[in-house]
This record gives structure tokens, C-alpha cells and sequence, in this order.
């Protein structure tokens, strides 16, 4: 199909975009910001969005590139997939952030979709908001008024919904470093190789004393907006994973039993992909092979 009519505009720097979303948005047009156009596009094709303005955000720079920056890593809102997953410093401080991009479509979308491009679109079906929920991620944003860090936890409040407010753009992604004694995996189901995450789960855990002592759970797919499995998380506090391949000493493994509610608190939607009581299946199954492929 083709798109319908909307008005373009390519601002040259970051205060000159804020005005332009502002006044559009404040004279109640309907106005998106352009990063790589990777969501965006197929929705103005299908006509399931038609903004009155498009704001191309290609020209902002500055809002490129990955930072050390002692206690995170600060990755601009329009760095690529491709950038982050080539990037030694996410690798290194981030992996978990690492191993989620590699699963984002295929190299053609990862060497134009963005970073915070996924993270703002908020689908809760993309793979990255269920990664930023679990790592705690701060998203630092600019506007007219000034800036501020919005945690993930209150960064996505709905479907395709996020936080942030008229004349507001996302710049950058703070994620914090963990630290030593973590381990990390994304595991993901889906029809196909590009396709979108039936269900995905992020998983970062923490032993200690051969115990775990922390563990965070971010669910893909499972609601309106990305989930944070805390029943499980607290569940998982304390458990003695049993070695690979074995169950504990009764023969149930503490770990399973744990992630048997990662379905809980959840709101998973029925589509043609999969029926809500699959997804409660899938959540549970995907949990335990995360966390299990952390822990290892």
C-alpha cells in the first residue's frame, strides 16, 4: 500500500527537533519521529499509522556511538544494531545487550534499524524492551524544557506506548555494568529466522557460593509492554542449581521449579501465532533454558 500524505522534515540538530515535535504535537497533529525506519516504515505502508508530520532524526550525530562510562555503558538512541553488536565495549560490559541484538531480524534491518529506535517503538514483541527492563537501563531523553533519565520500569506503559512527552526525543540508552559473577542469555522462540519473538526471555543471574543470589527475568512478548518476571526472580534467590544434566538429590531440579512461574502476573495476547495458554508454556519452558544457559 502506499503511505498517506504527511508532511517531511529533516532537522540539522537535537533542540531544532524538539521544537519541531512539540509545535506539531501542540497544534494536535499526529507527528512520529524517523530513526532507522525499520518499525516505522511497514506501519506507514499498511496505513496503520499516518502522522501529519514525519521528523527525520538522520542528521543528529551526535546522537551516534558507544561510550564506557565507568558504571555503564551509554549507547545513542541512533546507533545500529549492526554498531552495537560490532561494539568490544558492549561485548565486554554488556552481553546481555549484545546477545538480544543479534537475534533483531537479519543484517540488512541491523545496518539501519536503531537502538533506540526499538526502544521507543515499544513493541512489546521486539527483543530489546524486555532486555533494558531487566538490566535496569536508564533512557535519557532531551526536550524544550531540558533533559531527564527515565527509568525502564516506567518507560513503557503500554502497547507501541511509551513515556515519553510531546517535543521529547530519546538520545541514549545507559546500561548499567554488573559486574563480576554474572551470566547472561537471551533465548528466544519464533516461527522464523527473522520473524518476530513469539515469546523471548532475557536472563541475567548472579552466583554466589555456589547459590544464586540475584537474578533478573525480562519476558518478551507476554503483555501489552514487556514484563519483568519478579516471582521468579525471588523464587530463584537462594536455589543450589544442580550440575548440568542432573537433577537435585530427590530428583527435581530447584531451578525448574522456580521458573515454573514465569508466567505469573502475565497478560500474554492471542494472535495467529500462538494462543495465550502457548505463550504461558512457552514463558515457562524459555525461563528455565535461560536461566539455566546463564547459569552455565
Amino acid at each position: 500500500m502506499i503511505p498517506a500524505p504527511f508532511d517531511y522534515v529533516r532537522p540539522s540538530s537535537l533542540d531544532e527537533a524538539c521544537r519541531i515535535l512539540g509545535e506539531a504535537e501542540s497544534a494536535d497533529g499526529d507527528v512520529k519521529a524517523l530513526a532507522g525506519g525499520q518499525s516505522l516504515l511497514p506501519l506507514l505502508r499498511l496505513r496503520l499509522a499516518y502522522p501529519s508530520v514525519l521528523v527525520d532524526l538522520g542528521r543528529l550525530d551526535g546522537l551516534r556511538g558507544v561510550r564506557d562510562r565507568g558504571d555503564h555503558v551509554f549507547i545513542g538512541a541512533l546507533t545500529t544494531h549492526d554498531e552495537v553488536l560490532r561494539s568490544p565495549v558492549v561485548r565486554e560490559h554488556a552481553p546481555l545487550v549484545a546477545l538480544a541484538t543479534a537475534t533483531v531480524a537479519d543484517p540488512a534491518v541491523r545496518h539501519r534499524g536503531t537502538f533506540g529506535g526499538s526502544l521507543a517503538h515499544a513493541d512489546p514483541a521486539g527483543d530489546l524492551p524486555a532486555v533494558a527492563l531487566a538490566l535496569d537501563c536508564g533512557l535519557v531523553t532531551a526536550s524544550g524544557a531540558g533533559g531527564r533519565e527515565i527509568p525502564a520500569a516506567g518507560f513503557f506503559t503500554g502497547y507501541l506506548e511509551t513515556a515519553l512527552e510531546p517535543g521529547e526525543v530519546l538520545t541514549g540508552v545507559k546500561v548499567p555494568k554488573l559486574g563480576d559473577g554474572w551470566g547472561f542469555h537471551y533465548e528466544k522462540f519464533h516461527r522464523t529466522a527473522q520473524a518476530w519473538a513469539v515469546v523471548g526471555v532475557a536472563a541475567a543471574v548472579r552466583l554466589e557460593a555456589g547459590t544464586i543470589a540475584q537474578a533478573r527475568i525480562g519476558l518478551t512478548n507476554m503483555g501489552p509492554a514487556p514484563v519483568r518476571a519478579r516471582t521468579v526472580e525471588t523464587a530463584l534467590r537462594g536455589v543450589a542449581p544442580p550440575a548440568a544434566g542432573a537433577g537435585a538429590g530427590d530428583g527435581r531440579d530447584p531451578v525448574r521449579d522456580a521458573c515454573a512461574w514465569a508466567d505469573e502476573g502475565t497478560a500474554p495476547p492471542a494472535d495467529l501465532h500462538a494462543k495465550p495458554d502457548y505463550r504461558r508454556h512457552l514463558a515457562r519452558v524459555l525461563t528455565h533454558r535461560a536461566v539455566r544457559a546463564a547459569l552455565s
